[in-house]
């Protein structure tokens, strides 16, 4: 099976939905080939992060900072049911052209090198609260997962893997893509957002007996922000 989907690393949604995409073929025992394509929320974002999580999420949604910490806090305890450290309202949001490109790289060598990457960059976001601009932490981030240093230090400071980030965007756009996380199984089942995992479960069932199914629309995250579920 071959599932490709849209994600950034900035997104709690996309977090949440790959694990949960994950734990739908883990209890199905499906063996499928995952290929991350790259979808900047801000693709003009920073370097540094210019403000905390609280109040850029209570500035884009035009809320309290009391309303704006409580549906981030709800949001986290999504991730903190799928397991995960997720530390939501003290991330650093930062441009994240250079962390997808270093995906890039990884796919370039082995799909399952660049899941490896992934799941580091997604922790480094959401669990360390690290900013995913920082060049010194994308090295080590590579470095620990088994890619050169000078590879990834030549990338770095190159335009290398740029293209293939805005023709992953340009395609989502083709596709009507507005939110991610966004998936498309064997080409043919789409699946907008981080659907529950027996939700999917369903979907992959049926798509592995080449059945076109849809599913509505789930939690999702793009450029004017994230639907709260």
């Amino acid at each position: 099976m071959k599932i490709v989907y849209w994600s950034d690393y900035a997104c709690p949604y996309c977090y949440i939905g790959e694990v949960r995409m994950k734990k739908a073929l883990s209890e199905l025992g499906i063996t499928a080939d995952l290929e991350l394509k790259a979808f900047r929320l801000d693709p003009y974002a920073g370097q540094h992060a210019e403000s905390d999580t609280v109040t850029r999420f209570a500035k884009k949604y035009m809320l309290s900072k009391e309303q704006a910490a409580a549906n981030i806090e709800h949001i986290s305890q999504l991730g903190k049911a799928e397991g995960l450290d997720f530390k939501y309202a003290t991330t650093l949001f930062t441009n994240t052209m250079d962390a997808h490109r270093l995906t890039k790289l990884a796919q370039s060598k082995s799909a399952e090198l660049a899941d490896t990457v992934s799941e580091k960059l997604y922790k480094a976001y959401f669990t360390e609260n690290l900013e995913l601009a920082d060049r010194e932490l994308l090295t080590k981030i590579g470095t620990e997962c088994g890619l050169d240093e000078k590879e990834i230090t030549e990338m770095l400071v190159s335009s290398n893997y740029e293209d293939e980030v805005r023709l992953d965007e340009r395609e989502a756009a083709r596709y009507g893509i507005h939110g991610v996380p966004y998936f498309v199984i064997n080409g043919k089942l789409a699946i907008s957002g981080a659907e529950a995992t027996d939700t999917l479960m369903i979907a992959l069932a049926k798509a592995a007996k080449e059945e076109t199914v849809g599913t509505a629309p789930g939690m999702t995250c793009g450029p004017d922000g994230c639907k709260v579920g």
